[in-house]
């Protein structure tokens, strides 16, 4: 009985430190903050290892993580209300001198100004490259949802002001299929 349990912990030891930086990315871009993502992951890797011969008996233990992740995430705005997140970075002791991250930082305020459910849709289907079948069994509902979803979380990002003279946010336009 020992030597299984070993077996086992060893077993998740090794997917959880191959999926963790996948898993935090993705908590990170739904939750909009460091902490918060690592308390999400946190989370669903507590109730993926209770549950452990089931996830590692699935076609894909990494999908079914990450449904433990957005359904965690769902699950915290259920609970609450959602978070006021800030519109702007605070300010920093000097200018860093790349522009780069203040367009990374008014991408994530643009994104986390989404409702939760245009969030899931947006970060899984285009930050995680997943398909809408994908996405859909993640968020646990229909292709035509995610579609519809990411649709709106999409001209909602198109029409941030924030978002605006972006390099590189030209790609945006292309996504949901206008140019």
């Amino acid at each position: 009985m020992g030597a299984q349990k070993a077996e086992r912990d060893e077993e998740f030891r090794a997917f959880t430190g191959a999926a963790w930086p996948r898993l935090l990315r993705t908590a990170y871009l739904l939750a909009g903050d460091r902490y918060s993502a690592e308390d999400l992951v946190q989370q669903a890797l507590e109730r993926a290892y209770a549950a452990w011969g089931r996830v590692r008996r699935a076609d894909d233990p990494h999908a079914y993580v990450r449904r433990i992740v957005v359904n965690e995430h769902a699950r915290r705005f259920r609970r609450r209300a959602p978070e006021q997140l800030v519109t702007a970075v605070p300010e920093q002791a000097g200018p860093d001198g790349f522009g780069a991250l203040d367009d990374r930082a008014a991408l994530l305020a643009a994104l986390a100004s989404l409702p939760a459910r245009q969030r899931q849709a947006v970060v899984l289907r285009y930050w995680e490259d997943l398909s809408e079948s994908q996405v859909a069994a993640a968020m646990g509902c229909s292709v035509g949802t995610v579609k519809s979803q990411a649709s709106k979380g999409i001209a909602k990002l198109r029409s941030a002001t924030s978002l605006t003279g972006i390099t590189g946010m030209t790609g945006m336009t292309t996504i949901g299929g206008t140019t």
